[in-house]
């Protein structure tokens, strides 16, 4: 009952977070002076982003748990935030090319934070279909916590491709401060923390649906004898 009462509680927390976020982007965020009503599109951009790498973050690292511990709760971890990782990796090429349409003029451009993102989306869309076609098998679970853990290498590269290569993307925050106007700014902040908490219910929702497919195995199980 009291965990019942906890999610509905983290449920109306994120609810609230996303509309305050929906109404600072739309309201309270000033228009870019030059990008006009298209910048908006940033906040949802930028906030998948970090999803996508705090999701991908959390497979690394119940990849390393489960194969230190073998226990079946840190695979469950593992797959859900995948499946997570990869909607919100899916938001960020959307609403990138969404964004980089009237700006740079195409929808897409091999740019290396564009290619590097991309990779890493095919890799965990690997890891998912490795993890599904493997089933409840104990092996296939460690090759695709090995798989989760390497894809992740690709993390930083992401972060890091617009500071090692030349590239059109803008890097927004630079070593000595920055230029995004302090509502913008607090708008970003406020998306940041609707989106986490937005990932918390779907990871907290989508284990417990794990735990119900083991239960439902179970059963069968016993059915079967």
């Amino acid at each position: 009952m009291q965990r019942n009462s906890l999610e509905k509680i983290l449920i109306g927390i994120t609810f609230l977070s996303l509309m305050a976020s929906l109404y600072a982007i739309f309201f309270y965020a000033p228009l870019e002076a030059t990008m006009g009503l298209v910048q908006k599109v940033w906040y949802f951009h930028l906030a998948s982003a970090w999803v996508t790498f705090l999701a991908y973050a959390v497979v690394f690292v119940a990849g390393i748990l489960y194969l230190s511990r073998k226990k079946r709760c840190f695979d469950i971890l593992g797959y859900s935030s995948a499946g997570i990782g990869v909607v919100f990796n899916t938001l960020v090429l959307v609403t990138g090319s969404i964004w980089a349409k009237p700006i740079w003029g195409t929808w897409w451009t091999w740019d290396s934070r564009l290619s590097t993102t991309l990779i890493l989306w095919l890799m965990y869309i690997a890891y998912l279909m490795l993890r599904t076609s493997s089933g409840e098998d104990s092996k296939g679970a460690r090759l695709a916590a090995v798989f989760g853990i390497v894809a992740f290498i690709d993390v930083p590269i992401v972060y890091m491709s617009i500071r090692w290569w030349r590239t059109i993307h803008p890097l927004v925050f630079k070593s000595k401060g920055t230029e995004v106007d302090p509502a913008m700014l607090t708008t970003l902040l406020i998306s940041l923390v609707a989106f986490t908490l937005l990932y918390l219910c779907l990871l907290r929702q989508r284990i417990a649906l794990e735990h119900l497919k083991d239960e439902l195995e179970r059963v069968k199980e016993k059915i079967r004898r």
